[in-house]
């Protein structure tokens, strides 16, 4: 299977170093040191689940090189979505799927509005990675998780194709019923470790021990819940308590990526994220205060460190 992967950061590189390895036609779309790193020493994953080093590693800035492929896994930061669907469009053919393992809730219908919702399939990806050095990814933790379907929950020859290039490359993966509600699903977790880690500049361990900020992280979920339901979402009302109780389960030492971003000084998904929430809830009528709070708290940040921060 012929896959090309738009962004080889922590998402992108970790699983299509794992699909490469097994033998599949990995493209990666990069670009910077990270490029430069991948074709001169390889791609290194050091990981929990086993290390690996790809050495001779198809990677481009230029996706004109690469052909039509069978998939185009998107898995850049929010922010450079639109910039990301734009360099595609040399990789996508006729009977070319696109899918999303990006976070927030927006990226499938951005790539059914550009390529067709028949090219589009919706994605998940629950994993704990970023780039450590150009041309080295390091997984946090052994979760490593890709979900995806098609957005109408039909079977179909593409879906299966990728699931079984996925357990080739040992890679856990799931073909849910309603991928719209596991998309949101992780939103709801994603969206309230995303905003608490980043509040208390802290892991998960302690937020969920003190009960005042477990408190805030069931409120911030709640309020998920609330919006996408109104949206249609087929959410069960019990989703914040579930989504906690997963939240119980992940190592202490757990943050969101989001975390590292605000500390390196680079810039935030907050406003794909509890931003997000914000704006979909004044629009449906429904009162986001905790989303809000996080948002105002942490806003002027978003686009880095700024100049008049300390440290």
């Amino acid at each position: 299977m012929k896959i090309a992967v738009v962004g080889a950061g922590g998402v992108g590189g970790y699983f299509g170093a794992r699909l490469a390895a097994s033998g599949e036609d990995v493209w990666f779309i990069a670009r910077g040191k990270h490029l430069e790193a991948m074709r001169k020493d390889g791609l290194r994953v050091l990981s929990a689940n086993g290390d690996l080093t790809i050495q001779s590693v198809q990677a481009t800035d230029d996706p004109g090189q690469v052909g039509y492929a069978d998939v185009v896994m998107i898995a850049v930061k929010l922010w450079s979505t639109e910039e990301a669907l734009s360099q595609a469009r040399p990789l996508v053919g006729p009977r070319t799927a696109v899918v999303s393992f990006q976070n927030g809730v927006l990226a499938a219908d951005l790539i059914g509005a550009r390529y067709g919702f028949e090219r589009t399939l919706g994605g998940v990806s629950n994993i704990g990675a970023a780039i450590e050095a150009p041309g080295v990814i390091r997984h946090t933790g052994t979760m490593a998780i890709l979900s995806f379907a098609e957005l109408d929950g039909r079977r179909s020859d593409r879906v299966e194709a990728l699931r079984q290039a996925c357990e080739r490359a040992k890679i856990e993966v799931r073909v849910p019923n309603d991928i719209r509600k596991a998309i949101w699903e992780k939103f709801v977790s994603l969206v309230a470790l995303s905003s608490m880690t980043c509040l208390t500049r802290l892991p998960v361990g302690p937020i969920r021990d003190d009960p005042d900020t477990r408190a805030l992280t069931i409120s911030l979920m709640e309020e998920v819940v609330a919006v996408g339901r109104a949206k249609g979402v087929a959410l069960d009302a019990d989703t914040a308590a579930e989504r906690m109780g997963w939240i119980d389960k992940l190592p202490r030492h757990m943050v969101a990526s989001m975390l590292g971003d605000l500390e390196r000084g680079n810039r935030l998904e907050l406003p794909w994220l509890a931003g997000n929430v914000v704006e979909m809830g004044k629009e449906l009528g429904i009162s986001t205060p905790a989303n809000w709070f996080v948002y105002t708290a942490l806003k002027l940040y978003t686009n880095g460190r700024p100049a008049e921060a300390r440290g």
